[in-house]
């Protein structure tokens, strides 16, 4: 068995926690054994069993795999459409179905909506990410396999310390993350925040926002950008008061994870992934302009938050990588 990653966006244009989802779980997979490799765009004596895309594999690569007896699996992220409303879905639902039936094949080929009645299963890193891969794309429910994102060893094994002032969150300084947001909600609420993270751009406008916001209000916001330190991370979440996530969109966090190994308490945006994920010791904030709302759960959570459980263990890279080789043998051994 030998196994060919693929990825959908070159790493060295948006770091994030896609690229460590990658990395770990290759890494994991070798450690139990299993041949992967990154699949070389530019060898063409390269060879596979299977394709592990992570990403919306096209129709017609899926097909020129099938014809070399190549399986895939495609493990895309629905981080848009898992925040949308049941409304919102069904409207898409009705649009795609309606383009796709009345649409010209060449204009609907860009949007490769066939890839999920093509590929040989897919990979949802939640059960609400299941349900929309079967309610959005039509993909078979025999085919969905939840596996979900797994943990480093060094948050798990990181020792127990007295919980500090500061609550924390671990995020990319941009508009999806609401960064800005939560800062201005602590500034209101005065709940110390500690920013770990960085732009994409530092001249992006939103950043700039975010850093002057920092600079003026220091005792409050506590910002000095990204810790790549992972022992030092899982410190920080050991000593912290809690961690706060308050983003519009997520597929399932591996900051939240990582927090959640470190017994650190949770208060995460009320999307589903986030209910579907934590069903148990994590409070929850609704998505809203109101600052003065947004502060309110925000000091209600910093004060309850020593009192609060500590969040169930996520699982580990060695268990998810299992759970994949487990989902390769099951795919491999289909005629």
């Amino acid at each position: 068995m030998k196994i060919l990653f693929n990825c959908s966006l070159p790493f060295t244009l948006a770091h994030g926690g896609q690229a460590i989802q990658i990395q770990q779980t290759m890494a994991a997979l070798q450690g139990l054994g299993v041949a992967v490799e990154p699949l070389r765009w530019w060898d063409e004596n390269q060879t596979g069993d299977l394709i592990h895309y992570f990403g919306r594999m096209s129709a017609e690569q899926i097909r020129f795999a099938h014809q070399k007896r190549v399986k895939v699996v495609m493990a895309e992220l629905l981080t848009a459409q898992g925040s949308r409303s049941a409304a919102q879905l069904r409207r898409q639902k009705l649009i795609s179905r309606t383009v796709e039936r009345v649409a010209p094949r060449a204009f609907t080929a860009a949007f490769n909506w066939g890839s999920y009645r093509l590929a040989d299963a897919f990979i949802a890193l939640t059960p609400w990410e299941k349900h929309l891969m079967e309610y959005l794309f039509g993909a078979a429910r025999g085919k969905v396999f939840v596996v979900p994102n797994g943990v480093e060893d060094v948050f798990f094994q990181s020792l127990p310390a007295e919980r500090g002032p500061w609550l924390v969150c671990t995020a990319t300084i941009a508009e999806r993350k609401r960064v800005l947001e939560l800062a201005q909600a602590a500034v209101t609420a005065q709940t110390p925040v500690w920013i770990i993270g960085k732009a994409y751009a530092d001249s992006d406008p939103y950043a700039q926002k975010f850093f002057q916001l920092a600079k003026h209000n220091p005792k409050i916001i506590r910002y000095e950008g990204a810790i790549n330190d992972r022992a030092k991370l899982a410190e920080i979440y050991r000593a912290a008061r809690g961690f706060a996530l308050l983003s519009t969109m997520e597929s399932l966090s591996l900051s939240a994870l990582e927090a959640a190994a470190c017994g650190c308490p949770l208060l995460l945006s009320d999307l589903p992934w986030a209910r579907s994920a934590f069903t148990t010791a994590a409070e929850f904030c609704p998505i809203t302009d109101s600052n003065a709302t947004t502060a309110a759960i925000l000091r209600k959570f910093y004060e309850a938050a020593p009192q609060l459980p500590c969040p169930a263990k996520p699982a580990t890279w060695p268990d998810v990588a299992r759970q994949f080789k487990s989902v390769y043998e099951k795919i491999l051994a289909q005629p």
